[in-house]
């Protein structure tokens, strides 16, 4: 049973999206804007917003492809897959994503620190947030295939970052560049899984790394003031 409800919020731009709120009742210990991956606010991603709640945060989650697809949500093969890939890479803005993750920042900015966490496609959201969007603690990125390119942009806020060794879509070269810059805000962490190793939707994941990468954000989120 879920916890959240999906809500309306109005967008930069004016666009309304829909988004999933969650509230952490007395114990809030910050806010947080979780970052969908490619395949839409589905119930993993309502799960893991479920889940932080129920560590103290409140958790904002977009449907970035809204506006281009309203109610998208996808399965991991397929019809759904392709369409997920062309709406992450040709149809919406991801600077919009960015825009669309600010927005939900200052929604959540007035009752004191807020993270960000991100997953595939919103783990490159995530990584990015730290060098391009303000009001942002800490950020946990996960397996975001952009982060690696985004090498010669400090991060400005403490962040971490999450990579499976066997990922086959995110080359370890890029990740060993990026772990090279040794950037004082970042900490890169290498799993030895694949891509998606926290989904427990997807072929390649692996509950041990998923469950140190979980460990290691809420100590980042604690350490920066939840």
């Amino acid at each position: 049973m879920a916890d959240g409800m999906m809500t309306v919020m109005t967008m930069d731009d004016g666009a309304e999206i829909a988004v999933y709120h969650v509230a952490c009742g007395d114990r809030r210990r910050g806010g947080l804007v979780l970052v969908q991956e490619i395949f839409g606010v589905t119930d993993h991603i309502r799960e893991l917003c479920d889940d932080y709640a129920r560590d103290g945060f409140e958790v904002l989650a977009p449907a970035l492809f809204y506006r281009e697809h309203p109610g998208f949500e996808a399965d991991y093969t397929g019809e759904d897959f392709a369409r997920a890939v062309q709406l992450a890479r040709e149809i919406h803005p991801f600077d919009q994503s960015l825009r669309d993750v600010q927005t939900c920042i200052d929604r959540l900015a007035a009752a004191g620190p807020v993270f960000v966490v991100g997953y595939c496609y919103g783990g490159s959201v995530a990584w990015l947030s730290t060098t391009r969007l303000r009001g942002v603690a800490a950020a946990s990125a996960y397996y975001g295939s952009l982060i690696p390119g985004a090498v010669d942009e400090e991060p400005q806020v403490p962040v971490i970052a999450h990579f499976g060794r066997y990922d086959q879509g995110i080359p370890m070269e890029g990740v060993d560049k990026l772990i090279a810059k040794a950037w004082p805000r970042a900490t890169i962490h290498v799993y030895e899984a694949g891509h998606g190793f926290n989904s427990d939707r997807r072929k390649d994941y692996h509950e041990p790394s998923a469950d140190l990468a979980r460990e290691r954000t809420l100590d980042l989120f604690e350490a920066n003031g939840a």
